[in-house]
């Protein structure tokens, strides 16, 4: 649980070595620093994250998880996000399927809406459980507004780099219009006895919209580095966040941005005894907006379109279509067979890759 001391990450396991970006450079538009970023976002979409100032509401996030957590699991179980294509709320542990065949995932969490923060006390949404009110307006809110900033920030650079017209990806992520966006605070339980690491606790995906903001303190999260066959754990560093791009992002640039594939399973070593924490704040684009590449937009985009599968980055659908989709068809209670769990999947799909 948060507060625990942690042993350190084994050193005799695969790690993948990301980038290390300067949020703070970044903010000061050092051209090295960006150049750092841009080759991340376009070679593998993640990256570290450092001196981005989110550490103090990191810490509440962790305690209003292990808060509610805690709570009876009838009492969570009333704001559980359903099987309508919803994720605010809380989801069970094997509400979703983690693969084609239908195995279950092994995690509980709670989504906050970025709307409903926004909003409180008034729900745009839904409502939450008690735990999650106590903390809205002192610990909730004030994360939701700061890892926006920081994504904003993010995406305005690649913006520039993509050669779009100013505020171009801004229109399609104003914080006051309804979206997908949401904080999600993640319990993976400890390894049980005699499953092996190949068991995914959460399943090979990539994210569904923009940009993911993640802190951690355990290891557990892997990448399928392109080109290989292997997966790989990415080490948690403290005080660096984890980055990675999304569908979205990779849809709007024709492939430009990469959104890779990820998974979650036990921690490693001595590690596998423990809870595993995780928080990410999502940021999504608007629900109305239509998940196309910018081709029209963008000199470069329009090249990258030319030269790859062009159907691919053009999806007719809306960003809530998309995340909808998603959503719904990794629900278990939802599951009628293989072509399910295929119907939930984005950019990136390898069935053999869980």
């Amino acid at each position: 649980m948060p507060g625990v001391t942690l042993p350190p990450f084994p050193e005799d396991v695969p790690v993948h070595p990301l980038l290390v970006v300067d949020y703070q450079l970044i903010k000061a538009g050092d051209p090295t620093e960006i150049d750092t970023l841009w080759k991340a976002a376009t070679e593998l979409g993640f990256w570290y994250l450092k001196n981005h100032g989110v550490d103090a509401e990191v810490n509440g996030m962790f305690d209003m998880g292990a808060e509610t957590m805690a709570l009876p699991l009838a009492e969570k179980m009333k704001y559980e996000q359903g099987d309508d294509g919803m994720s605010f709320g809380y989801k069970a542990a094997g509400a979703n399927a983690t693969d084609e065949t239908g195995a279950l995932d092994t995690v509980e969490f709670i989504n906050v809406s970025k709307d409903d923060a926004l909003s409180y006390p008034k729900p745009t949404h839904r409502t939450y459980p008690s735990t999650v009110n106590a903390r809205m307006e002192s610990t909730i809110t004030p994360f939701v507004r700061k890892s926006w900033e920081v994504n904003e920030t993010l995406l305005n650079v690649f913006n520039r780099r993509l050669g779009l017209p100013d505020g171009e990806l801004a229109k399609r992520h104003r914080i006051e219009e309804p979206s997908g966006s949401e904080a999600r605070c993640i319990k993976n339980p400890p390894k049980p006895g005699g499953i092996s690491e190949a068991k995914a606790a959460i399943g090979a995906h990539t994210d569904f919209g923009s940009l993911s903001f993640l802190h951690n303190r355990l290891g557990g999260l892997q990448v399928l580095v392109p080109g290989s066959e292997s997966w790989q754990y990415i080490k948690p560093i403290p005080g660096h966040a984890i980055c990675n791009l999304g569908d979205a992002m990779a849809i709007f640039s024709g492939g430009i941005l990469r959104s890779n594939l990820h998974r979650v399973i036990p921690p490693p070593g001595n590690q596998s005894p423990y809870e595993r924490w995780s928080l990410v704040f999502f940021t999504r684009p608007g629900n109305s907006c239509q998940l196309d590449a910018l081709s029209a937009e963008s000199k470069m985009i329009a090249d990258a379109l030319a030269k790859g599968p062009t159907n691919k980055y053009q999806t007719g659908s809306t960003a809530a279509e998309w995340f909808a989709r998603r959503i719904k068809n990794q629900r278990i209670k939802n599951r009628a067979g293989p072509e399910t769990w295929r119907a939930s999947r984005g950019t990136e799909h390898q069935p053999s890759a869980i």
